[in-house]
């Protein structure tokens, strides 16, 4: 079949696209950035359409000649995430039904029979309901925690259950919910796309275990091999609490913890398996939650984490100026510019520039950085903690701490955007070239852009410490890139 998937750039999509190719599908992709697709190993395999779902001649164009559409998009960072994905399904439905499509796929979340939903799972609610009423038969998948190496749901629980050994938790943590894993969810995925043409309805997907979300992370501890975990429940944190609790412990930021916090509140259990009368079981059964959390953890460790949560963070929007324009049109520009020759070759340097962040850090006062980190995350930033998929190479659109892959110019250019919280927009740039007599020069740029007298003020204020930080890094940078020379 000839198949376009909406979110190839998030966790799920990163990961749907290359089982829709081994399974003899034609696929088509929409990125409003086909940059983040660059390093993808299936970028040769597919057809790539650059466009956006906000403009509908875009979604048009992307539908067109198509059979099955997977809508893998939501907003969930956006406060206004609501009406943004309300509107983006109304658009997709219009244009899904003029263009013939055979069917739409969509991924949504278990609904909880309760009189009252969370506006996320209320979102996620309307959204599969304005596709199922667009005229395209649709296939609606409903799952709760999605279990998986670098989802949102498997971070949270690592880290609280890693970082905590004593807890004190809300009620919600014994409401019972049923896990599933990632590749259970692709299995589904996949074999949607051949559903009779009359199946146009939501289906319950979950795992074989239903379990309280206390049961899960004491699970995970065995598993990791951790100390048993002392919880002290307690009736008062409310899940507001709980997602600033979450936001501190975890990499997961308050933009999402808040959202999946309110979905605990009420228990997501399967309310059937009718899933089994189209679709059957995958070799083997579906997985357990324990055979879940191991084959996350062995992907971890293994280095080998594809896609992961924080890659789905929306990128700027085309027509935001880059620092590299010619001509700035953003109004007032901060720029520090260091440059160091030195004598290690230029590959040499930018191994070293393309592995910074995460583990091996940032090269300059890690204790200035670390409070900066922090003092983001307690305003409901990112902070550091988002750390890196791969701790050698990077891919444009991925997350690297607290800052957004823009671009990548192997081996001559990394840019940076930041997505601290802090009053205008602001740019690292990391570049290397030959040097006039052997060895490289090595260029960093940081370039600030800032919003009003606050801005202007917020680059003062840092300006100082300049001199230490990022001279501090080009040194050390360079200082590494000498050793890994020799």
């Amino acid at each position: 079949m000839r198949v376009t998937v909406f979110g190839a750039t998030g966790y799920i999509g990163g990961r749907l696209v290359p089982e829709l190719l081994a399974g003899g599908h034609q696929v088509r992709v929409m990125a409003r950035t086909p940059a983040k697709l660059d390093d993808v190993p299936w970028h040769d395999d597919v057809e790539i359409f650059a466009g956006d779902i906000g403009r509908e001649d875009d979604v048009a164009a992307a539908l067109a000649g198509q059979d099955v559409l997977y809508y893998l998009v939501h907003s969930l960072v956006r406060r206004d995430f609501v009406a943004v994905d309300r509107l983006a399904a109304q658009r997709v439905a219009r244009v899904a039904s003029r263009a013939g499509l055979q069917r739409i796929v969509y991924l949504g979340g278990i609904i909880p029979d309760v009189d009252e939903l969370s506006p996320h799972l209320r979102s996620r609610a309307e959204v599969g309901e304005i596709l199922r009423g667009s005229g395209v038969p649709t296939a609606e998948l409903r799952a709760a925690v999605i279990l998986g190496s670098g989802s949102a749901s498997f971070e949270m629980l690592r880290y609280l259950a890693e970082r905590l050994p004593a807890m004190i938790t809300p009620k919600w943590v014994h409401n019972r919910i049923q896990p599933i894993a990632v590749r259970d969810v692709l299995h589904y995925l996949v074999c949607a796309a051949d559903l009779p043409s009359d199946v146009n309805r939501a289906f319950d997907i979950g795992g074989p275990d239903v379990l309280t979300y206390l049961q899960m992370m004491r699970k995970y501890a065995v598993i990791a091999g951790l100390p048993r975990r002392l919880v002290l429940p307690v009736p008062v944190l409310t899940p507001w609490l709980s997602a600033q609790w979450v936001n501190l412990v975890t990499p997961v930021p308050r933009a999402i913890a808040v959202p999946l916090m309110e979905s605990l509140i009420h228990e997501v259990v399967c309310a059937d398996h009718d899933i089994a009368t189209y679709i059957a079981d995958p070799g083997g059964g579906l997985i357990d939650v324990e055979r879940a959390i191991e084959l996350a953890l062995r992907r971890i460790r293994n280095l080998d984490v594809p896609t992961r949560w924080s890659d789905a963070t929306p990128a700027l929007i085309p027509s935001d100026p880059l620092p590299s324009d010619p001509e700035w049109s953003g109004g007032s520009l901060y720029t520090d510019e260091r440059e160091l020759d030195t004598s290690a070759a230029p590959q040499a340097v930018w191994e070293v520039i393309e592995a910074i962040g995460g583990e091996h850090g940032w090269y300059s006062f890690p204790l200035a950085w670390s409070v900066r980190g922090w003092i983001d995350r307690l305003s409901g930033g990112v902070g550091l903690r988002r750390g890196r998929r791969d701790p050698r190479r990077l891919r444009v659109g991925e997350a690297l701490d607290w800052w957004r892959v823009e671009t990548i110019d192997r081996p001559r250019l990394l840019r940076l955007r930041a997505e601290m919280r802090v009053p205008g927009r602001a740019w690292l740039e990391l570049a290397v070239a030959p040097g006039p007599d052997g060895g490289a020069t090595y260029r960093q740029r940081a370039v600030f852009a800032p919003n009003g007298l606050a801005g202007h003020a917020y680059w003062a204020m840092i300006s100082p410490f300049h001199d230490v930080i990022f001279a501090g890094m080009a040194r050390n940078i360079t200082g590494e890139a000498v050793r890994r020379d020799r």
